[in-house]
């Protein structure tokens, strides 16, 4: 009898801590809100049975290697994954970002009190973000996107949100070193519109922020899709020249890249689409005049604020029609309190923005009521 009576004992035991093991995977499964990836190709997002696995693939130009990130609710075990991996408690909280780019997805989120760090904060053109810079919420981390690494571990981030060019992480890696974790936002590889907006389900991970993000995300796309579709309806399509001179050598976007994109989908004919290559084209002014001479519109024409200024820089670009017409249309002239431009800050969240600018200054039939938000005409 008293054997069974152990026994029974046990039993009981082994059946509550086998219901407290599940009910704790029952929590931590139910922050795991699943997320589909649809137009970005730079990362994925799985979810596992307790935690969420994040993959980058594309985090700089010609990336040999990815990130894997492990993101698990705080107060569960680390799980065992095989592989290089970095693990990350979430919901993350203090956070440092290192691009002016996630400025607006924390803003959407409703997460700019996470950011307590930003290297530049010049740079930062929301209003609403300035307010926590002024305020001394945020702290400044350094100069032209370089960590101060001293003030970022005196900050104690529970993460930071960076990116590289050139695929340079020796800061990032020493921070890494220290405990704090870094993740690599590509966002900027992308070269569909949609696709860097995309990215908002990135940051929205590590604060179970899914739901809103997803919520977000349609919107923008929708409001994308239906500028893309209307802008079909019209029986023209402009001829487009873009870039400008950078010492002896004109850059035009290639017929792969981001603006390429937009400018497909605003139904112009942009004169370097042909061209297969995701990144700028260099050329002499020589095959840009033959090229683009009579180009209807030029749309992207530098930092120039008027066409005086644009002539001062360079006296031969008079020599297109685009500027005799005065068609020429920048999307530098829109500036945050301390110069941070706002189109490179909040364009890629709001590519439909940009899209109904172009469509508005190519076929200003379509959007007659439609202010451009980005673009403004030189004069």
């Amino acid at each position: 009898m008293k054997h069974f009576y152990i026994l029974f004992v046990l039993f009981l035991s082994f059946q509550s801590c086998k219901k407290e093991n599940k009910e704790k995977v029952s929590i931590a499964t139910q922050k795991l809100v699943e997320q589909k990836v649809q137009y970005a190709i730079g990362f994925t997002i799985q979810n596992k049975e307790t935690y969420k696995e994040i993959k980058i693939t594309s985090p700089w130009p010609d990336a040999k290697s990815s990130f894997t990130y492990i993101l698990h609710p705080k107060g569960t075990e680390k799980p065992t994954v095989s592989g290089k991996v970095s693990y990350i408690q979430i919901p993350v909280d203090k956070t440092v970002v290192t691009s002016t780019t996630d400025i607006p997805m924390l803003e959407y989120l409703k997460l700019e009190n996470k950011l307590i760090g930003f290297p530049h904060c010049d740079y930062i053109s929301s209003e609403k973000t300035r307010d926590l810079i002024d305020n001394g919420s945020i702290t400044e981390l350094g100069n032209n996107g370089h960590l101060n690494t001293e003030l970022t571990l005196e900050l104690a981030p529970e993460l930071i949100i960076g990116y590289s060019a050139t695929g340079d992480t020796k800061t990032y890696d020493l921070l890494e070193k220290t405990g704090i974790p870094v993740v690599m936002n590509g966002s900027w590889m992308e070269q569909h519109p949609l696709g860097r907006a995309e990215w908002i389900k990135f940051v929205a991970a590590f604060y179970n922020k899914e739901k809103e993000a997803d919520s977000i995300f349609k919107m923008i796309e929708k409001d994308y899709n239906k500028a893309a579709t209307l802008a079909k309806n019209s029986p023209t399509s402009p001829t487009i020249l873009s870039g400008n001179m950078f010492k002896d050598v004109w850059y035009v976007p290639g017929g792969d890249s981001y603006v390429a994109q937009f400018l497909k989908d605003a139904n112009t004919k942009y004169l370097w689409e042909e061209t297969p290559k995701t990144g700028s084209i260099a050329l002499n002014f020589e095959s840009v005049l033959e090229k683009a001479q009579n180009a209807d519109l030029w749309i992207g024409s530098g930092s120039s604020k008027s066409l005086s200024e644009l002539k001062e820089k360079n006296n031969r670009y008079t020599f297109f029609e685009a500027f005799k017409n005065k068609t020429v249309y920048s999307s530098t002239l829109k500036t945050g309190a301390k110069g941070g431009l706002i189109y490179y800050e909040l364009g890629p969240m709001r590519p439909d923005l940009i899209l109904k600018d172009i469509i508005q200054i190519a076929h200003p039939e379509l959007l007659t009521d439609y202010e451009p938000y980005f673009f403004e005409k030189l004069n």
